[in-house]
């Protein structure tokens, strides 16, 4: 259940943080408040997630993907760049994603 939670907390922290980006600095509402309700559930179910798993696995986890995701909203929806160096350490970063999950014994207490 605790990597479940894990999921929404990610999937949350992305529909926040994009539209955090189309608030406009919190000056459009609806999408400030789609920021703010998206960031409480985001907390709210990573600090389910830190009863089981440790914090510095599942904030790893956490804001890896989130940023992984957010880099490729940012390039697809915003029109974004992204260079070579942003993809290598994008992909670096799925790669310490998969080594976590796959191989650590840490990701349980």
């Amino acid at each position: 259940m605790s990597y479940l939670y894990l999921v929404i907390a990610i999937i949350a922290e992305v529909i926040a943080t994009s539209a955090l980006k189309a608030s406009n600095g919190f000056s459009i509402l609806i999408p400030s408040l789609v920021t703010i309700i998206g960031y409480s559930i985001a907390l709210f179910c990573l600090s389910l997630t830190l009863k089981t798993i440790p914090v510095g696995i599942a904030y790893a986890i956490w804001s890896g993907a989130g940023i992984i995701l957010i880099s490729t909203i940012g390039w697809i929806f915003f029109k974004q760049h992204l260079d070579l160096p942003a993809f290598i350490g994008l992909g670096l970063m799925i790669t310490g994603i998969i080594v976590i999950n796959v191989f650590s014994k840490s990701t349980h207490l």
